[in-house]
């Protein structure tokens, strides 16, 4: 989300007032995008002088909110380069005299999303997720794979979703996905199967802007692994709208239900060990107690005038 405020005014307005860099929906105008032009260019040319490839800069839905999309590549380096574009771009944000936030939900419109695509391949870079054994296209261990993501994705809501804030995009009308079910190019579950032969992936749509990519994607390859390791069977895919699903498992409706799940699941345990999940889970309970502790706008707001 870009806005015309440079980080200092917006520290001095405690970051309430600012003005959106675009005052309607922009998702996919030519018109509202060119207006911000020089910022997307900056950015794009500095991420590029960085070694990233940006395949796409488009606008979205919310007041000043624009979408940067880049080219795969293995995991830990997606992970890197996740790290120096968020760095990256608000560092060129500043240079220009605006501000932008990668927080998943900055105003009660639609929020800031992290989809991650991720395909599985052998040891030697061979992609193995397709196949004609399987449905929709897959290989019977890319179904393993979906299905060990699906079984763990509660458990590891945490990774995906690590502040007070991330809970808020679940919101209804938020376009984020609630219910963990999985289903060919629906963007209404969780996980969101793509592309087809040597790009067939799954896009996981429950991280938001805010995400620690290096833990959103352990999460999803321990996840995936243990559905291969366990042959964990595939659920039939969805094809309807998920939001809709009352029979559904629903991702976390707070980071103190998503820490409680992190903190007593036995795959986390196993997966990372005692002492990461006691990491998390502190860092979790951090955050929760700051939060209990303060008084909000909407606090003030509701409580000042009643009796």
């Amino acid at each position: 989300m870009v806005y015309r405020d440079t980080y200092e005014q917006a520290w001095q307005q405690g970051y309430r007032d600012l003005h959106p860099a675009n005052l309607y929906n922009v998702d996919y105008s030519l018109l509202g995008t060119g207006r911000v032009e020089p910022l997307l260019r900056a950015i794009r040319l500095g991420m590029s002088g960085a070694g990233l490839t940006v395949e796409s800069a488009k606008g979205e839905c919310n007041l000043g909110q624009h979408e940067v999309a880049f080219r795969y590549t293995d995991a830990l380096a997606t992970c890197d380069n996740h790290a120096i574009y968020k760095t990256g771009a608000k560092e060129i944000a500043a240079q220009q005299g605006m501000s932008l936030t990668f927080m998943a939900k900055p105003n009660q419109r639609e929020g800031n999303s992290c989809h991650i695509h991720l395909s599985l391949r052998d040891s030697y870079g061979t992609p193995v997720q397709a196949g004609p054994d399987g449905v929709s296209g897959m290989s019977k261990i890319g179904e393993h794979f979906l299905a060990g993501q699906l079984a763990t994705m509660r458990d590891m809501s945490l990774m995906f979703a690590p502040n007070i804030n991330s809970y808020k995009r679940y919101a209804a009308g938020s376009f984020a996905p609630t219910a963990i079910r999985w289903g060919r190019d629906n963007r209404t579950c969780a996980l969101r199967l793509v592309g087809q032969g040597s790009s067939l992936r799954v896009e996981n749509r429950v991280p938001g802007g805010d995400v620690n990519p290096y833990l959103a994607v352990a999460a999803i390859i321990a996840g995936g692994l243990h559905g291969v390791e366990q042959e964990l069977p595939l659920e039939p895919i969805y094809a309807s709208n998920a939001y809709d699903d009352e029979s559904a498992p629903r991702v976390p409706n707070t980071l103190r239900d998503a820490a409680q799940l992190w903190k007593s699941s036995d795959f986390a345990a196993a997966a990372f060990g005692a002492d990461v999940v006691a990491h998390y889970a502190n860092m979790a309970r951090v955050e929760i107690e700051a939060f209990d502790a303060a008084v909000t706008d909407w606090e003030m707001i509701r409580g000042f005038e009643r009796l």
